[in-house]
């Protein structure tokens, strides 16, 4: 079987055309800076990589540009879209409506609209991409795999909140985490590079990029991570705010004369290191930023890097032990020094970052020294593999 994954971040949309039984990847791709000026790049078993601009104001434009793609005479995989047999879809939230991967129908396109207010800026553009398959595909099964599945083996004290009990019998409110794919698809392979049993593991795994979030994985379980309700709690990210005192929100409401619903689109969509560098969302910017001598750009990063370092730290604590730290996504995998400053912060734990080996990108790689008390692994998130085995499975 051929399977089409698709998957649509806040502000990327990766792909990656799979052979389910032999697991080769017949094409990939990603569609970066969607909503901006629009960067895409593509490669095909038939032919070799290529990266070219392509102006893409939304999701909706990038589905059709990528299925343009996989089906182009000179860089294509496959002749036609009849070749593709199943699509797997990431989802981020699924609420307590989904624990685990679903058969697409209008009652789960409904069920996932219900989430959207969840999940703001994920939720609709993974619609998008449901919707803008089904319109060119309209016969070939879909499945949708939740990021929210991996952490329902959260204990209770990680996930409630310090709220009257009964918003989360009546509203669900509960902290759901995110990434979840990535997150057990990164801690599984960083167990088996270490050559250890995954249930006898700790491991903090930190998929940093646009969308930010950091996960303790104890026996192969997530146990904490630090996005909550909504993909809009833990660290600063892209244009998300990240963890704030709560009563910003009203402050600011009663300041700017704005409804919470306007201060949330705030908190959501102008935040995070764009907010702070009043620049850009993109950690590539940022750093060129930094070189020109940006001083905000130079502060929306320390804000970001020594963010990370206390969820590692506390991670570290609520597992009582670590026996790996691994970065991984667009900012994990391909930014040393991010990478580098991140794990400075952490040399009371005894780790030692080994500078030839962290300078580097998108590989999977041991970044510590020899006598670093912590091993430090880049592993590169295979979000989509995940998906279409989820995929096949439920087929």
């Amino acid at each position: 079987m051929n399977i089409l994954v698709i998957n649509c971040g806040s502000s990327s949309l990766k792909y990656q055309l799979i052979d389910s039984v032999s697991n080769e990847v017949k094409a990939k791709g990603i569609c970066e800076r969607i909503k901006l000026d629009g960067t895409l790049t593509h490669q095909s078993i038939n032919a070799p990589k290529t990266t070219e601009e392509v102006l893409m104001p939304d999701h909706n434009t990038a589905v059709k540009l990528v299925l343009e793609k996989l089906c182009d005479p000179k860089s294509g995989a496959i002749k036609s879209l009849e070749e593709i047999d199943a699509i797997g879809h990431r989802v981020v939230h699924g609420g307590e409506k989904f624990a685990s991967s679903v058969l697409i129908d209008a009652d789960i396109i409904k069920a996932i609209e219900e989430c959207n207010e969840l999940a703001p800026l994920h939720n609709p553009a993974n619609l998008i991409g449901i919707s803008a398959c089904k319109e060119l595909m309209p016969d070939v099964p879909q499945v949708a795999v939740f990021d929210t599945a991996f952490h329902q083996t959260m204990p209770d004290y990680a996930y409630m909140y310090g709220l009257p009990y009964e918003y989360y019998e009546k509203y669900k409110v509960r902290r759901y985490g995110f990434h979840g794919t990535s997150h057990s698809f990164v801690s599984k392979r960083t167990a088996e590079i270490m050559n250890k049993d995954i249930k006898d593991t700790k491991i903090v795994v930190c998929h940093l990029g646009s969308g930010s979030s950091i996960c303790a994985v104890e026996g192969g379980k997530s146990v904490d991570t630090t996005m909550g309700l909504t993909p809009l709690e833990g660290i600063t990210m892209g244009t998300r705010s990240g963890n704030i005192d709560p009563a910003i929100i009203d402050f600011l409401a009663d300041k700017e004369n704005k409804s919470i619903k306007e201060i949330m689109s705030v908190l959501n969509k102008e935040s995070g290191m764009l907010g702070l560098s009043c620049k850009s969302s993109d950690f590539r910017d940022l750093l060129k930023g930094i070189e020109e001598g940006d001083k905000k750009c130079k502060t929306a990063v320390n804000v970001f890097c020594y963010q990370a370092s206390k969820f590692i730290g506390s991670y570290a604590a609520a597992m009582n032990g670590l026996d790996a730290l691994v970065f991984t996504a667009g900012v994990g995998e391909n930014n040393p020094g991010i990478r580098k400053n991140i794990c400075e912060r952490l040399g009371f734990m005894g780790i030692k970052i080994d500078d030839i080996p962290n300078n580097t990108r998108g590989e999977e790689i041991k970044i510590s020294t020899e006598d670093s008390a912590i091993p430090v692994y880049v592993v590169p998130t295979n979000e989509e593999l995940a998906i279409a085995r989820e995929t096949v499975a439920l087929l």
